[in-house]
């Protein structure tokens, strides 16, 4: 039986509260609404937070993306690794370069890219000019592994740090193992602004081209133009950039969003606990590794099919009529027709992200979730579970 409306559950709601409307009006009040002053302090606390030498403050990951690899020397006919078990803008940030995507099948157990696969991958293909893991779901990839065959081989690591905040990998903070890394701060991530995200590096040079990248290209940034003795109109273009920046209404959401975001972890790292306890007895469930570095921003159940009677689409409906909104992430990109078409890519070309695809299924997980919502889910995806268990 449906459930009414409003006593659905649904995947995902923002952690948002007077602070952040505080923070709104006070960038409001001030006259001031484009990048300044709270995108700088936003850059400052993050870049502390992660610890990082610098922090790029831009609109989206995605933009964050394009200016990492391009700053890292991604061109026109060079080559990206990275995994189709992710969102499209790992990839597409790669073609807006002029370069094409090398894909690398995930591993079994925590879906993230086969370092296996990546050394095969540089081994076989030419002009690869960077590796890009993807953090799936907070899970951290194996970065040691990574970054010794990027070393062997001279190429950049860029980290798709978009779900990975604030996790870590052997105790450093995700984004700051590779050259760069890249953090989204959309609606439905562990913080966020709206939309928006953030880059970080060590490394002065790429550090000071994004910056100027992020902003037409442009060698005095806005908040510069209008509060020193230079005139502001006085400035150079020295490349054609791109429009990328955050605005400051966006900063000061983030800066609240930050100073919550320890607690926001341990409520998500609470709720995968729970979960766990509930769910771990259905061996028609395939739980998420148990990760104590994990950032905890998606958690993922894969379906045992040969033990059910339905798919994981019935599956999903049947959550979505008793109220409980689900995800999938992700279909991998190798199926979308555009990568599937210019790259003439079959479906079994990456068997475990084809399997992984067709047994997952994202249960909601976010500070929100009461008590009684969190053991409402479970109680759910156990009984559809049991209700279907083949014979």
């Amino acid at each position: 039986m449906s459930r009414n409306t409003e006593d659905r559950i649904p995947f995902h709601r923002p952690s948002l509260g007077s602070e952040e409307e505080a923070a709104v009006l006070r960038v409001l009040r001030s006259g001031w609404l484009t990048t300044a002053g709270e995108a700088r302090a936003f850059e400052a606390e993050f870049a502390a937070a992660v610890g990082s030498a610098y922090a790029i403050s831009v609109n989206s990951a995605t933009s964050g993306l394009h200016l990492a690899l391009e700053a890292a020397g991604v061109g026109n006919g060079g080559r990206v690794v990275t995994t189709p078990y992710t969102f499209t803008a790992s990839a597409e940030v790669i073609r807006y370069l002029g370069a094409d995507p090398v894909f690398v099948d995930i591993r079994g157990d925590d879906l993230n890219i086969d370092p296996d696969g990546i050394e095969q991958a540089l081994a076989r293909a030419g002009n690869i000019q960077a590796i890009m893991p993807v953090h799936l779901g907070g899970h951290p990839c194996e970065m040691d592994r990574i970054l010794s065959i990027a070393n062997d081989y001279s190429v950049p690591v860029v980290e798709d740090a978009a779900h990975a905040f604030p996790g870590s990998f052997r105790g450093k903070p995700l984004g700051t193992i590779g050259d760069s890394g890249v953090f989204s701060f959309y609606a439905t991530k562990t913080m966020t602004t709206g939309e928006g995200g953030m880059v970080v590096t060590d490394d002065p040079d790429r550090a000071r081209r994004m910056s100027t990248m992020r902003l037409h290209g442009i060698d005095r940034e806005v908040w510069d133009r209008y509060t020193s003795d230079r005139a502001s109109w006085e400035y150079e273009v020295v490349e054609a950039g791109f429009k990328y920046n955050m605005p400051d209404i966006l900063a000061a959401i983030g800066r609240e969003q930050l100073r919550k975001s320890r607690r926001f972890l341990e409520a998500r790292r609470r709720i995968a606990e729970t979960y766990r306890t509930l769910l771990e007895d259905r061996d028609y469930l395939e739980l998420p590794p148990d990760s104590p570095e994990s950032s905890c921003h998606l958690y993922v159940v894969r379906l045992r099919l040969e033990r059910l009677s339905i798919d994981r689409r019935a599956f999903v409906d049947r959550l979505a009529a008793l109220g409980i909104g689900t995800s999938v992430h992700y279909i991998p990109l190798h199926l979308m027709p555009y990568y599937r078409d210019r790259y003439d890519l079959k479906p079994h070309d990456f068997p475990v992200s084809l399997d992984a695809y067709s047994r997952s299924i994202s249960l909601p997980i976010y500070p929100e979730l009461s008590d009684g919502q969190i053991a409402r889910i479970a109680e759910s995806v156990r009984r559809v579970g049991d209700g279907a268990l083949g014979s």
